[in-house]
């Protein structure tokens, strides 16, 4: 039972030697593992780390992007996390689950592995994320009814991250540990993947009306009480641009039933 561990990695040199560590439990808990990641020109130490991480670990590979990036920062991680997901495709023999994650401090606390491991003897899930201390935090990448689409694309935004957060984390703390929460999209920092449930799948940093239905978008809009908005905002141009993951999670559910969940479990800690 093997797993690709994997993600984009841009100007994370303060966190990548801790985040290895905690890469290495992980993986511990798998027959093997392998690190794959997709870096991007960084103004920082990181590409340095990478490699001196990599003399250390021969599990990890990591691809240098030479490529003109896109001047919008959600479809050039949506480029990256793709990378890495072809990679896992074209190895879906080799691993039958794999985990994308960032590179950065969310993920720096030390990691308890043996919650992913009592998961992966159960089938209630096929892409499962974890809940964060003292709030779940990834409101971006999150989408659970009613709330079904992007904070960013109505009214009052910055109003409906608060609501949303304390939304999702309210039932998160009300559940037992044992009791997933479904969702439509989960991201959290880190996610783990039943990999024969993602072959026809792909990130996509691009607004996606076509996934979302009408019953779902209509319950956004009367849950924030606001039509579709479409405005540029400082760190992202929600003309263009929407979350990576939400594409993602929903062609999965769409096209291979694939039951995206979230764990009331704290994983970094």
């Amino acid at each position: 039972m093997n797993c690709c561990i994997c993600g984009p990695v841009k100007n994370c040199g303060p966190y990548l030697n801790k985040v290895f560590k905690n890469i290495e439990k992980i993986g511990s808990i798998f027959d093997d593992y392998e690190i794959i990641i997709y870096y991007d020109k960084s103004s920082d130490n990181t590409l340095q780390i990478l490699k001196e991480y990599q003399n250390k670990n021969s599990r990890m590979k990591f691809y240098v992007n030479t490529t003109p990036t896109s001047p919008y920062r959600t479809h050039n991680i949506a480029k990256a996390r793709n990378f890495c997901l072809n990679y896992v495709k074209e190895n879906k023999d080799t691993f039958p689950y794999f985990i994308m994650m960032d590179f950065d401090d969310v993920n720096c606390k030390d990691v308890t592995p043996e919650i992913i491991k009592k998961y992966l003897e159960r089938e209630d899930w096929d892409g499962l994320s974890f809940n964060t201390s003292p709030k779940y935090y990834d409101i971006w990448g999150l989408s659970i009814y009613p709330f079904c689409f992007s904070y960013n694309h109505f009214n009052n935004n910055v109003q409906y991250y608060t609501v949303i957060q304390d939304y999702v984390t309210n039932l998160l703390n009300k559940l037992p540990n044992d009791t997933l929460l479904k969702c439509i999209s989960s991201f959290n920092g880190f996610s783990i993947y039943r990999t024969s449930y993602f072959l026809n799948t792909y990130y996509d940093g691009r607004i996606r009306m076509d996934l979302i239905s009408k019953v779902n978008l209509n319950a956004h809009k009367q849950a924030t009480k606001s039509k579709l908005v479409f405005k540029k905002y400082i760190t992202v141009d929600g003309r263009y641009e929407d979350c990576e993951h939400r594409a993602f999670h929903i062609q999965a559910s769409n096209n291979s039933q694939a039951k995206i969940m979230i764990s009331p479990e704290v994983l970094f800690s």
